[in-house]
């Protein structure tokens, strides 16, 4: 019996703080689920943005972001959405906001940083919420993830079990890289920028190639990649409030990661 595991990797193999800045009401959020709070309102699109934190820091904080992006040609992807709507929309919002400035995006990188400097490993991933409906940036956002305890070990067991592990992440492909070259995740199973769809279509083609496809996830962009999986499992490790829609459809919870290692190995002596 073949198998496969995929994972999200906020908040599933990374511990994550995330801080937003509500550009309308010019208040930092800190602690913030950015998935929930896209989800909130069908007009906000979370897009990760192709950059480092150190170019957003040597920015003048007084520069429209909008300009930056542009001058700086820095491109995007769409992380997840409600709304069905087309990257050429969303560019066209993003990069004409006149709302936000590059100060916004400072603040939430300098709040995670306060928070995940003292990890051995972090990564950090930066952002926008853009409303579709206003035409402009409502949140700019920031991501710190580090490794949880355990995460590397179970991902070392799995292959000395000859089970091949896939990450399907909205997270910016570049950070994701670098952290599955850390816990030993070959690169071409690395699937970066994906949106709930994507990652749903990511486990469906696995399914044609593997007997079993395991989807392990934590928040609500996982859902659709949750229901495509042949065995779902929810992880509680990443302590948030979860929408009971995962909790349905998940066919275990789990409290580690570390216990997707003991749910694989009842799938094969369940199957000898």
């Amino acid at each position: 019996m073949s198998i496969a595991v995929v994972f999200d990797s906020a908040g599933t193999l990374l511990s994550t703080y995330r801080a937003a800045k509500d550009i309308r009401h010019n208040q930092l959020i800190p602690g913030i689920e950015t998935t929930t709070l896209t989800f909130a309102s069908p007009d906000r699109v979370l897009v990760v943005l192709q950059v480092s934190s150190k170019s957003i820091i040597d920015t003048p904080p007084d520069n429209l972001l909008s300009t930056y992006l542009v001058e700086n040609n820095i491109g995007f992807g769409i992380s997840c959405t409600r709304k069905v709507t087309t990257s050429e929309e969303v560019g066209d919002a993003l990069y004409t906001d006149r709302k936000a400035f590059v100060r916004d995006l400072q603040e939430c990188i300098k709040n995670v940083w306060s928070v995940c400097k003292r990890e051995s490993i972090v990564t950090l991933n930066n952002g926008a919420i853009v409303n579709m409906a206003q035409k402009d940036i409502e949140f700019t956002i920031t991501a710190g993830g580090s490794p949880f305890p355990g995460a590397k070990e179970t991902i070392t067991t799995l292959h000395r079990l000859g089970i091949p592990t896939f990450i399907a992440s909205g997270d910016r492909s570049a950070k994701l890289e670098l952290m599955a070259d850390h816990l030993g995740i070959p690169r071409d199973r690395v699937y970066g920028v994906a949106t709930p769809s994507v990652k749903a279509q990511i486990v469906s083609d696995l399914k044609q190639e593997y007997d079993t496809v395991v989807m392990v996830g934590d928040g609500i962009n996982d859902l659709f990649a949750m229901q495509a999986a042949d065995l779902s499992i929810l992880t509680e490790q990443q302590a948030c409030d979860r929408p009971t829609d995962l909790y349905r459809a998940a066919n275990r919870v789990v409290k580690s990661v570390d216990e997707v290692v003991t749910i694989v190995k009842e799938l094969l002596q369940n199957n000898h």
